[in-house]
């Protein structure tokens, strides 16, 4: 097990792979008896993007020659994760090496009700985000939007008044998975370096899981002031800085575009950014959320973009610009009294943008 961050002293290194070992040699008969449950696919659900105008874990094993043990018990036994290994096993590269090198803070907290026993595995607190591991287990097999868009989140007891942030699963079996909730924190003004998070998690039929837990941003992070600009076909694009972390990449921009205030849906609105490394390869990117704000016959847009972290041997990167537009769908706007008004999408209003590619040198402290 890894040391959280507000841990003292040297703890030994928890072992996985024989933990796993040894569950998946007492299972072994069992699962021998039924043919393994299929994975489904991974289901993602995002949360709306909004307009805005103006410890340790402890874990046992049951071993006994005569017992019987389920077949579908062993087989969802085997797949469930490891205390602080959910990120481990994400597939995102940036929660990985986050959470190898310490950076996450191991929970470990379980809660159960009406037989579905629900996990806080480890938190992130980084430059952009939080994001928060789970798993789940259920008596019985739950529907597969069981949870809808996952957690949300206080600071301090108290809700930001603007958040956006995404959840996805992976299912394991019928009656188990894991989760993993983000919050994007950019938007949110003076967020503080350290607070007591506040976690809530409802089920379909009105369960409410509620965790608490002190959290605190990483510290290892490298930022690079970047101030590009450049203007093409009335869109003002500004890329402030550039950070660098352990768990990835933060590029932070504003782009502006002149509009209506009944019109959102400018092209601005759907700024995205594709970046390379030196040698030519792709970095993974995963959106931000963004805000946007009408002014003086202008709209303004910031938000923050996310990619994998880059290998030590990465000198520079080329980041290319570009509009992600949609081919259909509609929006909401809400005004400073909260009256939502749905916007019609009109694709007519919208065009291709090719913007130029920049380079950034890549910080000795990355290299």
């Amino acid at each position: 097990m890894k040391k959280s961050f507000n841990e003292n002293g040297t703890l030994p290194a928890y072992p996985r792979d024989e933990v796993r070992a040894a569950i998946a040699n007492g299972i072994q008969q069992a699962e021998e008896q039924s043919h393994p449950s299929k994975q489904k696919p991974r289901i993602s659900i995002r949360k709306p993007l909004l307009y805005v105008a103006s410890a340790a874990a402890a874990f046992s094993i049951m071993i006994g020659s005569a017992a019987y043990v389920s077949p579908t018990f062993a087989s969802t036994l085997s797949k469930l994760p490891i205390i602080g290994s959910v990120f481990n096993d994400s597939g995102s590269l940036g929660l990985k090496q986050a959470s190898e090198q310490g950076l996450t803070r191991t929970v470990g907290e379980t809660q159960t009700i009406n037989g579905i026993s629900v996990t806080v595995d480890e938190v992130l607190y980084d430059e952009s985000r939080i994001t928060v591991g789970m798993s789940i287990e259920s008596e019985k097999e739950l529907s597969q939007l069981y949870f809808r868009a996952g957690m949300n989140f206080t600071i301090n007891g108290k809700n930001p008044i603007v958040s956006a942030g995404g959840y996805s699963e992976k299912i394991l079996s019928p009656t188990a998975r894991t989760g993993i909730s983000t919050f994007d924190v950019k938007q949110i003004d003076n967020m503080p370096d350290s607070f007591e998070l506040g976690l809530t998690l409802e089920g379909e039929k009105g369960e409410k899981w509620e965790f608490t837990t002190p959290i605190k941003k990483i510290t290892d992070i490298t930022y690079l002031p970047v101030n590009h600009q450049q203007t093409v076909d009335g869109i003002q694009l500004d890329v402030s800085k550039i950070s660098f972390s352990p768990a990835g990449i933060a590029l932070d921009y504003k782009a502006t575009e002149k509009g209506t205030i009944d019109n959102p849906r400018v092209g601005a609105a759907f700024m995205e950014f594709r970046m390379t490394d030196g040698y030519g390869k792709e970095i993974a990117s995963y959106s931000g959320a963004g805000k946007g704000e009408f002014e003086d016959g202008v709209w303004n847009f910031s938000s923050t973009k996310n990619f994998d972290p880059i290998s030590k041997d990465v000198q520079k990167l080329i980041v290319t610009p570009y509009l992600m537009l949609p081919s259909g769908g509609g929006g909401v706007q809400i005004d400073h009294a909260g009256v939502e008004t749905k916007i019609p999408f009109d694709k007519s209003s919208l065009k291709e943008v090719k913007f130029q590619p920049f380079t950034v040198e890549v910080p000795s402290q990355q290299k």
